[in-house]
């Protein structure tokens, strides 16, 4: 069943993106072990220029066009529609993210907390190009399997915090269940065209809504309209610890987020290469 609804408020972020947060704000604060998520859009010469993080993972999926990511330990590239960067940035990574183009470049971005015994890992980065998403198709639904598992299909995207991130197209009057592990929290976001979810006789729901659902349940969808629907389901296992954020920091307590800033400020301790890199961009 669906728990709790919200909808995507626009706002601006970076250096004049448009995004539209669902997790992450006031209303929904955090969904363990989420801390956030944005549907970004972007066109030149806006951006997300260098900027850090500490302390979880940051993924993000091309819903069009694309964006080149560069950061200070010489790591360079461009995903495009449908690709996927899982990034770990652990004990500290300052990047930017920049669109590949002209015109409108379109995304998500999730951000996953670590554990405390992860969060100041090495960084690291899985790529998964659009071609080498697994994909499986049954009566009028595809689903991509960024990570996790469903129709018998697995991702081979490794998630240090065990997670499930499914993007599922229904066909008019088609309908899918897809199991969750019962004790994940779990939500869905809407991309594209209405749907129920959670029970038949549900409220049809249109683009650009998260959905809370209820433990234990799985998910239940149906597309009774004319035209396809997109969605993500995305899931995790819960951490169960403290989360205290500062803005792109997010560890276990106030003294970890206070030494944190100071290894950002004095370039130490996973933020060496800070003091001297800028991002071509800059």
């Amino acid at each position: 069943m669906v728990a709790k609804k919200v909808h995507g408020k626009l706002s601006h972020d970076g250096d004049g993106a448009v995004v539209r947060r669902a997790i992450g704000r006031g209303d929904l604060r955090s969904l363990d072990p989420f801390l956030m998520l944005d549907e970004f859009s972007v066109s030149p010469p806006a951006g997300f220029p260098d900027h850090p993080h500490r302390g979880f993972e940051t993924v993000t999926y091309m819903l069009q066009g694309g964006i080149t990511h560069q950061d200070f330990s010489g790591h360079k590239g461009t995903i495009h529609t449908g690709d996927v960067q899982w990034m770990t940035a652990g004990r500290g990574i300052v990047h930017s993210e920049m669109p590949a183009g002209e015109g409108v470049q379109n995304g998500l971005q999730l951000w996953i907390n670590l554990s405390s015994r992860d969060k100041m890992i090495e960084p690291r980065y899985q790529e998964i190009p659009s071609e080498e998403i697994k994909r499986a198709e049954t009566d009028g639904v595809e689903v991509r399997i960024i990570a996790g598992e469903s129709m018998g299909v697995r991702s081979p995207v490794y998630t240090r915090t065990p997670t499930m991130f499914l993007d599922f197209t229904l066909k008019p009057r088609a309908q899918i269940h897809q199991s969750i592990p019962e004790t994940w929290n779990a939500f869905v976001y809407t991309i594209e065209g209405e749907g129920v979810f959670g029970t038949v006789n549900s409220s049809a729901v249109s683009a650009h809504n998260v959905l809370v659902l209820s433990l234990g349940d799985g998910l239940s969808a149906w597309n009774r309209s004319s035209k396809q629907l997109r969605f993500v389901l995305i899931a995790g296992q819960p951490l169960n610890e403290p989360v205290v954020q500062y803005g792109p920091f997010v560890m276990n307590s106030q003294a970890e987020i206070d030494q944190t800033i100071e290894d950002y400020q004095l370039c130490k301790n996973g933020f060496e290469n800070a003091k001297y890199w800028r991002s071509q961009s800059q």
